[in-house]
């Protein structure tokens, strides 16, 4: 748990992984708030995670929290991030913006909808050019970041992939305060590799039978 000031992080959207992330961010001791376009979801999570956390600092918000941010979190579908990225840029300039998506084409399931050579983290940075887009989250499904760990206790990988060391190190420390073991995978460009590899750990899950709570972990020697 941080000593530290706390961080404030606003998630734009309402779905299962902005109530994971809220989760780690305020298992930290960090500031959330809650920014949805059907403002009764915004209003039910905030409700949900204040009751298992009630001296957390979580509230519905505004444009204004986007705004006031130390961090501002895309928690939605790769097209409707990029929509807000784009909508948003002038507020989002000189931001940390962290994109969770992973652009899959759920109707085959036959790979990425992004072009070779690109990701979904680029295409969003692009968007919002003032921006310090990191890559984060991306690889872990929603109900392990709400329970805080893999099925066994093991504690969860973040990965992380970003141009700015300082918003990345802003992202880190949201993984770290809220228990998770934080891997610098390098420039944005690797996000490219981060969402190939959750394709193929989204598609596993039907034969491994693990019920979107398994997780992506480097084991060290």
């Amino acid at each position: 748990m941080t000593t530290a000031t706390p961080q404030r992080l606003t998630l734009v959207g309402a779905g299962n992984m902005a109530r994971g992330i809220a989760t780690r961010a305020l298992a930290g001791r960090h500031t959330v708030r809650i920014l949805g376009r059907d403002t009764a979801k915004a209003e039910k999570l905030v409700a949900d995670l204040a009751g298992t956390a009630p001296d957390a600092d979580v509230r519905v918000g505004g444009e204004q929290d986007v705004a006031a941010a130390d961090i501002v979190v895309l928690a939605l579908p790769f097209e409707a991030a990029k929509a807000v990225a784009a909508s948003h840029a002038a507020v989002l300039d000189g931001k940390t913006v962290v994109d969770i998506t992973n652009p899959v084409d759920y109707a085959g399931w036959t790979g990425l909808t992004v072009p070779a050579g690109t990701s979904a983290a680029e295409e969003i940075a692009a968007s919002a050019p003032g921006a310090h887009v990191v890559k984060a989250f991306n690889t872990t499904f929603a109900g392990t970041l709400a329970a805080g760990s893999l099925p066994d206790g093991v504690p969860l990988d973040l990965f992380l992939a970003g141009d700015d060391e300082e918003a990345k190190g802003q992202v880190a420390r949201i993984g770290r305060d809220g228990g998770m073991h934080v891997i610098d995978a390098g420039p944005l460009a690797r996000a490219r590799e981060l969402e190939g590899f959750q394709f193929l750990h989204m598609a596993l899950q039907g034969s491994l039978g693990s019920n979107w709570m398994s997780g992506i972990k480097i084991v060290l020697p």
